[in-house]
């Protein structure tokens, strides 16, 4: 599809897109045409104006400047609702439904079908069935939606912008959450709705390798403009990286290791147990170990006990039974600073809420926690503000932490530097153990890049890694072993150059054979 003589008309135009926020331009004439039965990939950097450009898109946001037409019309859009109504509909990132609710109350929320009077919770089902058999998802309308897995939870979200009358659809990263096997199956779903409803599919993802299984075009957007868009079969991984970042040597494959392993185990974990959380499945007798100098991996999907054995590892969450080694002896009953006293190191899984303070600015973001060892005498620290702002602007400028000075506040910064900032603070002293949550969510790929290096760096310094990340492809990238966790368990162990996603996600459903602790 393309803009010559004879082409269909666009499902959607937006052109000489403008806006800024103050001094920052957000988006710089963006253009971006989109197609019946097209998916169109959109990608770029944090940063790069892709969400600036779909609030725009879907009323949130006004233009400062440019055109904005479906099928060939100009509209102008002052609220979301105005967006609904003229056939856009958004599935964002982070899923929009009410738990507690059924799967019809769910769907027809906002725009519920009424018979004598009232909600009907009859007509609510009756409404939602056409949609279902459209998409070929079968699902019980009666359901708690609280109940239903992840990849479920997505179709409905799909399926509320389809009740509305969606023609254009926008996903925000639809696949951050899901498995290998429920991506594969969430594609065949967006290819059907591409064919037999001609509708317009915006994709946005940092995932490369489904943006080429996916997109039929690819859009790339840097520092707010528009700076390619063709044919994704015209497109390579390596040419859409570097437009992506203006770098032509960011690395995509598995990360180079020439360090050894020790052979006693810096950590180690015994039968580890604990309580029912409201927020993930309770750890149900957990054993592994990591070892000096080696990078274990651990996958699952989301709400499998990922978060409640990081909570018991750094101190956050009590165990029920069990025991937690570090270096030979147990951390059990040991509040988080005296773990962290005896060499845990630990990124959270969320910065802005757990890693740094967001109104604080640089300089406390480096220091928090922590005296730091500036001289030979660790108490001048405090006693020496030059002392203490000379080593933090030493860790700004040996991490890269873009910032105008150590006094900007953390909130200014981007996310990447934000992220730098609690790794440059964890690794400024190579400690025992090092458990990473999602250490580069939300990061952009030359910022991810530099993050895997300070990995590296510190497995090789001898720190035991513990990584948790949802994205497989980081796991493969890093990891020596990765363990998959299913329902408060490790159910399996792999080698991480001998496995795969395909494998790595038959895992994580609960199916497959269970490795044995080494």
């Amino acid at each position: 599809m393309s803009d010559t003589p004879g082409a269909p008309t666009p499902a959607l135009e937006l052109r000489g897109i403008t806006k800024r926020f103050g001094e920052v331009l957000a988006n710089d004439c963006v253009d971006l045409t989109l197609y019946p039965g097209e998916i169109h990939a959109l990608v770029g950097e944090n940063g790069a104006g892709k969400t600036t450009l779909m609030r725009i898109l879907f009323g949130m946001y006004r233009a400062d400047a440019g055109t904005v037409k479906l099928d060939g019309q100009a509209v102008e859009f002052h609220r979301p609702s105005d967006a609904i109504r003229a056939g856009i509909g958004m599935v964002h990132q982070h899923f929009m439904l009410v738990p507690s609710f059924t799967v019809a109350e769910n769907v027809v929320l906002g725009a519920e079908p009424h018979r004598g009077g009232g909600y009907s919770a009859q007509a609510a089902a009756a409404a939602i069935a056409p949609v279902a058999e459209r998409l070929g998802v079968t699902v019980d309308p009666d359901a708690i939606v609280g109940d239903l897995s992840v990849a479920t939870q997505q179709k409905l979200e799909i399926m509320k912008v389809l009740y509305r009358g969606a023609r254009v659809i926008v996903l925000d990263e639809p696949t951050a959450v899901l498995t290998p096997a429920e991506t594969r199956e969430l594609f065949v779903l967006l290819r059907r709705l591409a064919v037999e409803e001609q509708a317009a599919i915006v994709f946005i993802s940092h995932k490369l390798r489904e943006v080429f299984e996916i997109a039929d075009r690819i859009t790339v957007l840097r520092q707010g403009r528009t700076v390619e868009s063709l044919r994704a079969r015209d497109a390579t991984t390596e040419g859409v990286v570097a437009a992506m970042t203006g770098r032509g040597d960011v690395n995509l494959g598995r990360v180079a290791r020439d360090h050894r392993i020790a052979e006693a185990p810096m950590l180690r974990v015994s039968a580890l147990a604990t309580g029912a959380a409201a927020h993930d499945a309770a750890l149900a007798g957990v054993s592994f170990t990591v070892r000096p100098g080696e990078i274990v991996g651990v996958a699952g999907v989301e709400g499998n006990g990922q978060s409640a054995l990081v909570e018991a590892l750094v101190g956050q969450a009590d165990a029920t039974a069990g025991d937690v080694a570090l270096d030979g002896e147990s951390i059990v009953g040991q509040s988080v600073s005296a773990r962290r006293d005896r060499g845990l190191s630990f990124v959270p899984e969320d910065r802005q809420r757990e890693g740094i303070p967001m109104n604080g600015s640089v300089l406390e973001g480096l220091a928090a926690g922590k005296i730091r060892r500036v001289t030979r005498w660790p108490w001048l620290s405090r006693a020496l503000p030059r002392a203490t702002r000379e080593w933090a602007s030493g860790l700004v400028d040996r991490h890269r932490i873009r910032t105008a000075s150590i006094d900007t506040r953390c909130a200014y910064l981007s996310g990447g530097n934000q992220q730098k900032i609690v790794i440059a603070r964890e690794l400024e002293e190579t400690p025992k153990l090092l458990v990473l949550s999602q250490p580069t969510r939300g990061v952009d790929l030359g910022a991810i890049d530099f993050i895997y290096e300070r990995i590296i760096d510190a497995a090789a310094a001898g720190s035991a890694v513990l990584l948790i990340s949802a994205d497989l492809d980081e796991l493969l990238r890093l990891s020596d072993r990765i363990l998959v966790m299913y329902e408060g368990e490790i159910v399996a162990e792999e080698q991480a150059e001998a496995t795969s996603r395909e494998l790595l996600g038959v895992h994580m459903v609960g199916a497959g054979t269970t490795g044995e602790e080494s």
